[in-house]
C-alpha cells in the first residue's frame, strides 16, 4: 500500500491512460462507452471502423481518472496488432450467453498476451451480459478463457458485468486503474535501478582512471629514482 501511495502522489493529480478495448463483434463493447460516458444506456450500432472517447471517472480515493478509449473493430487473427506502444492496458469484451462465443474469444486473448510488444500490459476482462438468465458464470467463463494459462507477463482481471444497467462496470475501472498504477509503479523501481547502475559505473570507471594514473605516475616516480641513481 505504502509502494502505491508513493507512485500516486509522484503522479500528476491529473491522470490520463490509452486504453484499447478489443472483443468480438456484438460483445457489447460501444455500449460499454456510452454507458460510462452518459451514465444512461444508449442504442448503438455495430462499429464500423473505430470509436474514440475520452471519459473522466472519480475513484474511491476520489481522484480524478481519464480513461481514453479506442473501441475498434475486431478483425480475427490480428487484433493485437492494433495495439499501439503507448497503450496503458487494454479491455477486452467477452459474451457470457455462448460457449463458442467464447472459446472464440479465448483464442484472440490469448494471441494479444504472447506478442512480444504487448508483455506486461494489463488486460481488464470484462465479462458482458451477466444480466441474461443463460449467462455463465465468472467462475465458467475464467475456466474456458483458461486464464491460468495467460502469459505471467500479464497482469488480468476478470470483471463480470452488464453494460445495460452499468452494474460493474465501475469495480471494472477500479481494477484497471489498480494494475495500470502498478505496472507504472514496477517501471519507476526499474529505471532508478537503471539510473542507479548507471552511476555506479561511471564512478567505477573514474576510479579506475584514477588509479591507472597514480600507477603511471608512480612508475614514472620509480624510472627516475633509477636513473638518478645509476653511476
Amino acid at each position: 500500500l505504502s509502494d502505491q501511495t508513493s507512485i500516486l502522489s509522484s503522479l500528476p493529480s491529473f491522470q490520463s491512460f490509452q486504453i484499447v478495448m478489443l472483443g468480438l463483434d456484438c460483445a457489447g463493447k460501444t455500449t460499454v462507452l456510452y454507458r460510462l460516458q452518459f451514465n444512461e444506456f444508449v442504442n448503438t450500432v455495430p462499429t464500423k471502423a473505430f470509436n474514440t472517447e475520452k471519459i473522466k471517472v472519480t475513484l474511491g480515493n476520489s481522484k480524478t481518472v481519464t480513461f481514453h478509449f479506442w473501441d475498434e473493430k475486431f478483425h480475427t487473427c490480428h487484433c493485437g496488432s492494433h495495439i499501439p506502444d503507448c497503450t496503458d492496458s487494454v479491455v477486452f469484451l467477452v459474451v457470457s450467453v455462448d460457449i463458442e462465443r467464447v472459446e472464440e474469444a479465448k483464442t484472440e486473448l490469448h494471441k494479444i498476451t504472447k506478442i512480444s510488444e504487448n508483455q506486461g500490459v494489463p488486460v481488464l476482462i470484462v465479462a458482458n451480459k451477466q444480466d441474461l438468465r443463460n449467462s455463465l458464470s465468472p467462475s465458467e467463463i475464467d475456466k474456458l478463457l483458461a486464464m491460468g494459462e495467460l502469459s505471467s507477463s500479464a497482469p488480468w482481471h476478470l470483471q463480470p458485468t452488464c453494460a445495460i444497467t452499468g452494474d460493474g462496470l465501475k469495480e471494472g475501472l477500479e481494477k484497471l486503474h489498480d494494475m495500470i498504477i502498478k505496472r507504472l509503479n514496477v517501471a519507476t523501481e526499474k529505471e532508478k535501478m537503471n539510473i542507479n547502475t548507471y552511476y555506479i559505473c561511471v564512478e567505477e570507471v573514474f576510479s579506475g582512471l584514477i588509479l591507472t594514473n597514480r600507477r603511471v605516475q608512480d612508475g614514472q616516480q620509480y624510472l627516475m629514482s633509477k636513473c638518478f641513481y645509476l653511476p
